[in-house]
Parts: structure tokens; sequence; C-alpha cells
């Protein structure tokens, strides 16, 4: 059996002595690198490339020649070579042997490096194998795993490689087997890529395989695609390979494996699978005999993770990523999905749903990859649901809004529920209980009461807050439950009907006019809405840099220091005057934001205003004139203004009551429009306000040494803090969640909808867009109408970022923590979305063209790129 070491030898060696068709063979242990890595002073290389840049591609090659130049050079030490002569010979005097690598850092759940190391193939004789085993030592050190590894921020100086040598299988047929589909994440579906002559011509990508598709349930086969198959890579007597190539005639078209040999492929395949606990990426070969041999398994890591099945749950169900509709890509912290458990529970609750235990959630809240997903199956099966909720999705994230709809055809998820009672039962409770009605006349007959009635409520919210100085840490544990577990929500059925009467009204305004209000002019009816606290605040900043700007001692300091710096020196109060009071006062009113801020974990901007003085320094290196932020504000709520007047004048023409009616449907739709954003402002004013009381908890555990900082607070839940205060141990625990986070951050693919077969609809079938794109052309959903031509500046974390006046800002996504940024860019490209999405709203309210809701934008267009983005068209052109 081969030693644990690692990557794939510690694999191999426990599949052989599990009994798995393994060829025989043995393993050099990493120690056997070591000694070659100590005596060659490799430290002082990986040093220097841990504190390289990924982006200085000719450092990183010239640090990576030099490492396997010393690799080469020193050789294998006598002693390894002794060890090595010696076990090889146990398989006989010249028998050809495969010498593979096995790094280490080989496929992290954040990153596969399959490829990156060497493998030696059909090696005859000692001395070729030393110097095959020299070899991969030294391809620990190639470029491209350099610079993965660097990219991936892993230690150079912590990977190590072992050598697992193992004995020839001269293949008649040989490839790869990934035991669930690694391209749609469907678990019980293999996956076989086949070619006649050894899987180096699959692994390595260089011949057009077969593929077959297997159903691991039922063991069936369900799709044989022949390939051409016009390479061969076929070993050679005496050692070495050949490689074959046919000509397109004289391929075969026969599929190389029989319908048996399939399914025996995939039966090993689950076993695999069912020794590891976790599907598996394969390599397999089948001698002439017809032996099958497995010659390598590995974890696939591309695939997201499931949610966990919940007692009761039904054997299919789908799951909606709420965490990308609120506009989050990264994870959330475990305290950070605690609020949100509380935050829904309270949701659920109020509508009347039995909620048994509201840290855990209610029934329909999921947790997969630390990201919060929504079981909607219930949705599928309603026919009220499928009429609504994809309509909502249309406005607020489209591309969603086509995954709803595509599984209406799905055969798992048929309409069982055909009447509307159930949902005006309990949308019927909410509406009751927080006189929704009453709102809604408020708002239609007295609008200056009902903005009265919204302020009085922001007020009495933050009463709420308070707490007592000399609370205990239990008292505050239980403050900061009881904020996320009754107060916010109940802002929401309270504020939440006025904009909505302002959406309605401007769609009345639709149907009254017809075709003489067209989509463009509604739009514009929609800029510089005053009531939303978002643009309020981003005009604040701007206010401020003003502010700035007329004081020497400001400019220079911001222009001569670094945002962390500046954010030393406000933290101390040795900002110059006018800085230090105007970020006060704004941090005072606005403080409590952040980016990605639905996470309790997340600092506010009061705690780290790093990102906002970064962005204050960008402010001022823009003039203060015509094309300011707020002239370009002020300047759409005149537009505004005048396109109501002309819609009114043409409502005139069909009658005096026509015009009253849209006169006063508009001024509805101004008033209470912009106040989409504030149920969000008041959730995240109480998700503060817990932090605020969580982090006096923290401080308290630190200080008694229970944790090792009071900020790891939220690395655990509430029962795990009042297991803390009682006295358990966490720092392991603490430790363990920080890792798994920063793994998840690196994750770069997220799905939208994911099924419980782990099946994600948008990777299964190709996406519908509204029109036709051409090549060079990415289509999206239209938000925001102009066109501008411009760099791109493509941005996945604002925090840090530097936006040039005029560049197109390409985001995975915004919250009102990019926002501050709109006012400098010159376009908005996002890749999620829909038309009254949060970053489409403000970017309409700033004038700036916008497209969301297009795929893979910041990976389909660099920084520097030159890109036309139409947003009336949908569409982002990139220059050739």
């Amino acid at each position: 059996m081969l030693p644990e070491v690692g990557g794939k030898a510690a694999n191999l060696g426990e599949l052989s002595g599990a009994g798995f068709p393994v060829p025989p063979g043995f393993c050099l242990t990493t120690a056997a690198y070591r000694q070659v890595h100590q005596a060659t002073g490799m430290e002082e290389v990986a040093a220097a490339l841990q504190m390289s840049d990924a982006g200085d591609v000719d450092h990183l090659n010239a640090l990576a020649a030099r490492a396997r130049s010393m690799v080469l050079e020193a050789g294998v030490p006598a002693e390894v070579a002794g060890a090595v002569t010696a076990a090889y010979r146990t398989l006989g005097e010249r028998v050809p042997v495969a010498v593979r690598s096995s790094a280490t850092a080989e496929d992290l759940p954040f990153a596969s490096f399959a490829g990156q190391q060497d493998t030696f193939l059909n090696v005859v004789g000692v001395d070729a194998v030393l110097d095959a085993v020299s070899r991969c030592w030294a391809s620990l050190w190639t470029d491209r795993a350099v610079a993965y590894r660097t990219t991936n921020g892993i230690d150079h100086s912590a990977v190590t490689l072992a050598v697992v040598v193992q004995e020839m299988v001269d293949s008649a047929i040989a490839g790869v087997m990934f035991t669930a589909n690694p391209v749609t994440g469907k678990r019980h579906e293999a996956v076989i890529d086949a070619s006649p002559g050894l899987g180096e011509a699959v692994v390595s990508g260089a011949v057009n395989p077969d593929q077959y598709l297997v159903d691991t349930q039922n063991n069936s086969i369900l799709k044989r695609t022949v390939g051409d198959r016009q390479v061969e890579i076929r070993s050679l007597p005496g050692g070495g390979t050949e490689r074959i190539e046919r000509t397109e005639a004289s391929a075969q078209s026969q599929p190389c494996l029989s319908d048996e040999r399939i399914k025996d492929l995939a039966a090993l395949g689950r076993r695999v699978e069912a020794h590891y606990g976790a599907p598996q990426d394969t390599e397999w070969a089948m001698d002439a005999s017809g032996k099958i041999w497995l010659t390598q398994a590995r974890p696939i890591t591309t695939l997201y993770p499931q949610p966990s099945r919940k007692s009761g749950a039904p054997a299919d169900q789908a799951f909606l990523n709420f965490s990308l509709a609120q506009g989050l890509t990264r994870p959330l912290t475990p305290m950070g999905l605690a609020g949100i458990r509380l935050i829904a529970s309270c949701v659920a609750r109020t509508a009347a749903f039995d909620v048994p235990d509201p840290r855990s959630g209610p029934s329909p809240y999921y947790e997969a990859g630390q990201r919060i997903f929504f079981d909607f199956t219930s949705v599928l099966r309603s026919r009220v649901g499928r009429a609504i909720v994809p309509r909502v999705f249309d406005i607020m994230e489209a591309r969603s809004a086509r995954l709803i709809r595509g599984l209406f055809d799905d055969p798992r998820f048929p309409v069982t529920i055909k009447t509307p009672l159930r949902v005006i039962r309990h949308v019927g409770t909410v509406a009751a209980k927080y006189k929704v009605p009453e709102s809604v006349a408020r708002a239609l007959f007295r609008p200056d009461a009902a903005m009265k009635r919204v302020g009085q409520l922001n007020g009495e919210l933050r009463d709420a807050f308070q707490v007592p100085a000399d609370a205990t840490p239990q008292q505050r544990v239980a403050h900061a439950e009881r904020i996320l577990g009754t107060e916010v929500f109940a802002t929401v059925p309270r504020v939440l009907p006025l904009p909505a009467v302002g959406f309605a009204m401007l769609a009345l305004v639709g149907k009254l006019l017809g075709e003489q209000a067209s989509y463009a002019d509604l739009q514009t009816v929609i800029r510089g809405l005053p009531n939303n606290v978002t643009t309020e605040m981003d005009l604040a900043l701007w206010q401020l840099a003003s502010e700035l700007r007329e004081d020497p001692d400001a400019v220079a300091a911001f222009s001569g220091l670094s945002a962390a710096e500046l954010a030393r020196q406000y933290k101390d109060g040795r900002l110059p005057a006018v800085a230090q009071a105007g970020l006060g006062s704004f941090l005072g009113r606005y403080g409590h934001r952040a980016v990605a801020e639905i996470d309790l974990g997340m600092p506010r901007w009061a705690e780290d205003p790093t990102h906002i003085v970064g962005v204050l320094a960008n402010y001022l290196r823009l003039e203060d004139g015509a094309s300011a932020p707020s002239q370009q504000f002020d300047k759409a709520a005149r537009e505004a203004d005048k396109q109501a007047a002309r819609l009114v004048a043409r409502a005139r023409l069909k009658s005096p009551l026509h015009a009253k009616l849209v006169r006063t449907a508009l001024d509805r739709t101004r008033r209470f429009a912009g106040m989409r954003e504030l149920p969000k402002y008041n959730l995240v004013l109480g998700l503060a306000a817990a932090r605020e009381q969580l982090l006096v908890v923290g401080k308290e555990l630190e200080g008694s040494g229970r944790i090792a900082s009071g900020e790891d607070i939220f690395f655990l839940d509430l029962n795990e803090v009042e297991l803390a205060l009682g006295g358990s141990p966490v720092h392991g625990l603490v430790a363990e969640r920080r890792e798994a986070y920063e793994r998840e951050l690196r994750r770069r693919h997220i799905p939208r909808v994911l099924l419980s077969d782990g099946t994600e609809p948008e990777a299964a079938s190709t996406p519908v867009h509204g029109h036709r794109s051409t090549p060079g052309t990415l289509a999206g959903s239209p938000a925001s109408a102009g066109v501008i031509t411009a760099p791109a500046r493509v941005i996945l974390d604002p925090v840090g970022a530097h936006l040039e006046p005029g560049e197109i800002l390409v985001a995975p996504s915004t919250d009102p923590g990019w926002t501050p940024l709109f006012l400098t860019a010159g376009a908005l490209v996002m890749e999620m979305g829909g038309p009254n999405s949060h970053g489409a709203v403000v970017a309409r309210e700033y004038g700036i063209p916008a497209v969301v809701g297009v795929p893979d934008a910041t990976t389909r267009i660099s920084s520097g790129q030159r890109i036309t983005v139409d947003g009336a068209a949908g569409t982002v052109t990139k220059e050739s």
C-alpha cells in the first residue's frame, strides 16, 4: 500500500489497499522532495515568489526557471536513489512504468492543479526512472504551476511533491471518467471520455474522444457521441511513446467501448465515489485482455455544493440563490447567515407559516457554499406562483426569471396547486397585521401624511434599537436576536406599499396613454427621483468632496496619502479639520452601510472608512463643473419634470379627466418610487445595530480568552456564542470557519438556480436572450438608455477599487456599497440584475447608460478594452 503523502499518491495508495484495480507500484514521499528543497536553498526562491505580483508574468517566469534549474542540478539524493532502485526492481528488471507527480496542493476545494505537474510514460530502466523522478520534482515549478499558485494565494514554500511510480498499463483503450457531470453539476450522471491507446491523448486534449453519458442511478446509457479519434499515443518497445495521427477518412466511426464496458466503468466510478463520499475525477485504462485499471482519482473541484436535504422534503427540489438576487456574489460569514435565518423566520411567522426554531430558519430556507438559497419548488407547483414570481424577477434579476420559466416544462415540477387560496391567506395575514390597504389609501389620497408616517416609523425603529449601557453579554445577544427576529422586518410592510404605489401609478399612466407613452418616456419620468436614500447618500459624499476641494490641506492629504492611511488618520482624529468634520458628519448618517451589507460579519463604514475615503480621493480628481454628478442629477430631475408635463399635455388631448388622472399618478410616482431603497436601508440599520451589540460581546469573549479577536464572533452563530459565554472553547471552530470562508471567497462560479440532484439549469441549457447577439457583441437586458464608447474597468470588489472618470464599470453585481463609484462611471455593465434591480435604478437616476444580466461579463471583457454600451438595446460591443 502506498504511504499517505497527499494528492493522487495518497488516493491511489488508499484505493490499492481497498481492493480497487490499481496497477502495482511504489511512491516517493514528500520527504524525498523536501531533502532536495532544503539542500538547494529553494526557500529563498519561494519567499521571492510569495512577494511577487501575479500580474508580473516575466518576473514570475524567471523565478520559476531558476527553481527548476536548481532542482534538476541537484538530482536525486543518493539515499533516495538507492530506495528507488530497490523498489523498482521489485516490479521487475526493466518493467515499463509511469512516473507521475503528486503535489500536496493538488485539487484543493477552490482550485484544481490537474495537469500542472508532469507525468512521464513508458519509462524503462532505473536510470530513466531516476531522471523522470527529478523532472517530476522540477515540474512543481513550471511557469503555469507557479502562476496558478500565485493567483490563488497558495504558499509556494508549503507545497511539496510526491512521486508515484506505477507499472505501465499498455492500454488498448483509455480515458477519463467523471462520476458526476462537471458541466451541469448533475450528481448521478457519469461522463466518460475514451479513445484508443494511452490516456495521455485524452487527458492532454490532443484527441477528440468518444464521450458517453451514463445515468448511474438506473445504470442506463443516456448518450453516445463518437469522436474522430484522429490522434493515438502508443508505447514504444524499450521505452517512450509515439504519436500516431490518422486522417479523418481513416478514423473509426464506431464507438471504441461496448455498452457492457461503459456500464462496467460507470459501476467502478460509483464504487470510487462511494469510497470517498464525494464525486471523483478519475483516469482509467483497459488493457488488451479487457481488464479495466484505475490509474488516478481525485475530487471534482468545480461542483457547487448541494444544499443539505431536510427531513420531510420532497425528492425533487429547486433552489433559488437569494444571495445573487441581492447582488451578493461573495459568501456570508456564519453570523451573517445566522442573522438572515432570523429575518427569514420573522417573515415566515408574520405570514402565518410554522417556524419551530427561528434560529434554524423557515423550512424553505437553505444554505450552500455559505450562500443563501430558498426552495421555490412550491412556486413551480403553483399556478399563481408561476404567474407572479417570474414577472417579479423580470425586473429584479432577468436571467433568474428565464431559468424559473425554463423549469415549467420539467416533469418533476407539475402544477399541483391550482387555486390562489393559500397565497391569499398568507399574504392577507401580513396585509391585515400591518394595515397595508390603509397605507395604500394614504399614499393615493393623502401623500403628505404618508410621507410623515414613514418618518415617524423610522424614528420608532431607531428607538427600538437602543440597549442599556450596562447590559450583560447575554442580554446583548438577546437584544441582537430581537432586532433581527422581530423589529427589522416590521418596517417593510409599512414602507413598501409606498414605492409599490409609485410604480403602479407609472404603469397606470402607460395604460391610460397607450402608444402616446413609450417605454423611454416612462423611464425618463423616474430619473432624478427624490426620497431615494441611496442617491442622497452618494450626492452627500459628492458634496463633501466639493467642500474638501476648497481646502488646500484636505486636497494635499487626499492626493498624497493612501486610502488606508487616510482612514487611520481619521480614526485618530488627525485629518485636516474640514475633512475630519465632514467625514464624521457623513459617517454619522451613513456609517451603518457597507459593501455586502446584508452580512452581519462585514465591517461597517463607521468602523473602517477605507472604502469611503478612497472614493473621496477619486472624486477630488474631478472638476466640480457642469458634468459633476450633482449637476447631472439635477438635470435628470428637470428632464423628468418636463417629460411629466408632456405626458399630462398628451392626456389632456384625450379628456380633462385623463389629464387629471395622469397628473396625479405621475405626482405619486415622483414622490414614492424613489423610496424603493428605504426598506433595505432600514434593514441595514437593524443589521448594523445588531452587529454593534455582537462586537461588544466579541470583545468580552476576547478579554476572557475564549476567542482570539473580537471579530471572531462573526465566525460563530448565536448558539455557539452562548456556548462560548458559558465557557466552551471555540478557537478551533473559529479557525475552521475562517478557513472555509476564505476558500469560498475564491469561488468564482455561483449558480442562480440549483436542483436537488446538483443540476445547474443555466449550465444545462443554452441561455436565451431577448435578441440575437452578433460576434463581438454581448447581450443583456436594457436598464438605462444612452450610448457610450469608453475603456472598461472590470471590478470584482469595490473596496480599494480605482475607477478613472468616464470609464465603464463592469461588475458581477452591485449593492448600495458600490454606488459611490457610479458618480464617476461613464456607464455600467453587470452580470446580474434586471431593469429594476438596484444598479439599474441608480444608473438611470444618474443618467448613465446601463446594461444588466450580461453573462460572464467580468471574464469576457478586460480592463482597458474599449467597449460600446447601448443601454436602450441592451448590448455591449467590444472593439476588435
